[in-house]
């Protein structure tokens, strides 16, 4: 809020209220003027715009971050569907594709990992927990699973010929990271459907690809191969609706005046606070 006064014997004074509620007064430039009004407003995001910024719920921060640097989630998503996009295509054999994907080991490192925890950490300090975790987490899963295919590493050096034990000693890391997953399905709830359809895929397609390392254990080559052509079709989905997230995200981004839609679900299911509320409401009643 600004209010001007003039006078003939003297400059136009321009009041501002401050942060803690005085006031300051200042002989300075509109432009200054008005810099100073805007930073000592505030703004409210209402909780199904916030959610889809930040794929968490709303939540209550100290600070003014949010609003001082830009929404690092679109970054890691970028990372995600770069690096599980080409993954994908490579286990449906498109275009003669196989090794695992072996060949974008590249994109795996940067943009699956280093992009992930770049954006998870920034995440941190804007303190949304959920998206912190869940990007950390794939950032850490996309730089194990390049690790494991670099030959500097020579993860499969210390089975020797016993390549049965390699791989099914494997197929261990792709079964927890889908239990991992089945926990981020369950929290997704509070968030919107497209978020759901990422996880509720990628449960499907992480348990796929553990099958199909354990069958190549037991010399089931043929029917590994199948398995992880149905193991490539999920994570396309996955990576499908990754791609429309993050198409959904920068559209907000840029006040687009149309926008996609992501299923809020907002309210479906009650915090916490809500149930104690509605026990509160009902016992008063």
């Amino acid at each position: 809020m600004s209010i001007t006064t003039t006078s003939a014997n003297r400059p136009p004074l321009e009041k501002d209220f401050s942060k803690d509620g005085g006031a300051e007064h200042i002989n300075e430039s509109r432009e200054d003027t008005l810099r100073r009004i805007r930073t000592a407003g505030s703004i409210t995001i209402p909780p199904e715009m916030f959610e889809k910024m930040y794929l968490t719920p709303a939540n209550k921060v100290k600070g003014d971050l949010r609003f001082k640097f830009a929404n690092p989630t679109p970054l890691g998503l970028v990372g995600f569907v770069i690096a599980l996009t080409p993954l994908s295509c490579a286990l449906m054999g498109w275009r003669g594709a196989g090794g695992g994907g072996a060949a974008n080991i590249g994109p795996y490192y940067w943009f699956g990992g280093a992009l992930q925890l770049i954006s998870g950490v920034l995440e941190f300090f804007l303190g949304n927990t959920f998206p912190f975790v869940v990007l950390s987490s794939f950032g850490a899963f996309f730089l194990s699973f390049a690790s494991t295919l670099t030959p500097y590493y020579n993860a499969s050096a210390a089975y020797g010929n016993n390549t049965a034990e390699f791989q099914a000693t494997f197929g261990f890391f792709p079964l927890f990271m889908g239990l991992l997953c089945t926990f981020y399905f369950i929290c997704a709830l509070r968030t919107n459907l497209v978020f759901v359809t990422i996880f509720f895929f990628l449960i499907i397609a992480l348990g796929l690809l553990t099958a199909g390392h354990w069958q190549i254990a037991q010399a089931q080559v043929d029917l590994a191969v199948n398995i992880d052509i149905a193991a490539g079709a999920t994570a396309f989905v996955s990576a499908v609706a990754g791609w429309y997230l993050l198409l959904s995200q920068l559209l907000q981004a840029l006040e687009f005046p149309f926008q996609l839609p992501v299923g809020d679900l907002n309210g479906f299911i009650q915090t916490q606070k809500q149930n104690i509320a509605k026990k509160d409401t009902a016992h008063l009643v």
